[in-house]
């Protein structure tokens, strides 16, 4: 099967990707011909190993009243427990549980966000024992709760704001997100956000967030790196992460991408919230042939196919069956 790849191998194992070479960090395996050994491991996600190549759908399940996309539909345990079914019958690889909106809103304290997950985290354990969860929190006092209830990645949207979540991922042997935000606050806005470079701040950024993990005993196979689309950037910033995806790919890391319905889908197409699914599955299949690993998804199904027919073009994944021409 063809490798995975943001653009071509030059000498020596670095990948050229929009012109400038990157060099390949710990998390990639280099073959004798200097490029990406196609199945090799590449990500460890409770007791399953990924391989290069594999394409994984991470649900979303906000346990939130106020969520920007369901407007609270599974706030209520039971509508959250469905989601979580229909989201398994549909192919997700794992289920990202969040507590408290992205966006600006009614404060959500400690104690109220472990409230909305802890025990629903727990509940999912109980229901699917081999089910990965993660969770999305930026406070490591929810980390270390939802740890102790079941939960295998801790999801850090919000870039490193509290650094000991990290030290929580590292005592529970949790999976971590190391996501770029450009320093923002959590749930806020960007307001005339400027980079000189905005791939090469979030290169820089996640590779120090993603080293320090490992020194704090993160395993490098449990680390996930994320560009932050829309966290901390303009539409313009998240458009040429998404353009120039292969220079984060480059770093060996496997790449997390939360596209779903996002604000620079919309203000790129002129779309609202509930007709952003076009322009959310297109921009997933460009951030999965430039090789992202993992897709934070609203639709499963529709993601879950999208990247299924991306994995066939690839050469990474058979067609489910082969008649046409063949009777």
């Amino acid at each position: 099967m063809s490798g995975v790849s943001g653009g071509s191998v030059g000498a020596g194992g670095s990948e050229v990707s929009g012109g400038s070479s990157v060099s390949r960090g710990s998390g990639g395996d280099v073959g004798a011909g200097g490029g990406e050994v196609s199945g090799a491991p590449h990500y460890l996600l409770r007791d399953r190993t990924v391989r290069r190549g594999e394409l994984l759908v991470m649900a979303i399940v906000n346990r939130t009243p106020d969520s920007f996309y369901d407007r609270g539909a599974t706030w209520a345990e039971g509508a959250a427990f469905e989601r979580v079914r229909e989201a398994v019958a549909a192919g997700a690889d794992l289920v990202d549980v969040g507590g408290v909106k992205a966006g600006h809103g009614s404060p959500v304290d400690v104690a109220e966000e472990i409230r909305r997950t802890a025990r629903f985290v727990a509940a999912v354990r109980d229901e699917f024992p081999d089910l990965p969860i993660s969770v999305d929190t930026w406070r490591h006092e929810v980390g270390r709760v939802v740890c102790e209830a079941g939960a295998d990645v801790l999801n850090d949207a919000w870039g490193g704001h509290d650094p000991r979540l990290a030290e929580v991922a590292a005592e529970f042997g949790a999976g971590l997100v190391c996501t770029h935000t450009g320093g923002a606050t959590p749930r806020t806005a960007p307001h005339r956000v400027a980079y000189p470079d905005v791939v090469a701040d979030i290169v820089e950024r996640t590779a120090a967030l993603a080293e320090r993990a490992e020194r704090l005993g993160v395993h490098p196979r449990r680390i996930l790196v994320d560009p932050g689309h829309d966290f901390g950037k303009n539409t313009w910033h998240s458009l040429e992460a998404t353009r120039r995806l292969g220079e984060l790919v480059a770093t060996g890391r496997p790449v997390l991408v939360s596209l779903s319905n996002k604000d620079f889908v919309g203000e790129t197409l002129d779309a609202p919230v509930g007709e952003r699914l076009t322009g959310t599955l297109a921009v997933s299949a460009v951030s999965a042939w430039l090789g992202a690993t993992m897709f934070r998804a609203h639709n499963v199904a529709e993601t879950r196919a999208t990247l299924d027919m991306v994995a066939a073009v690839r050469g990474d994944r058979p067609p489910a069956r082969v008649l046409r021409g063949l009777a």
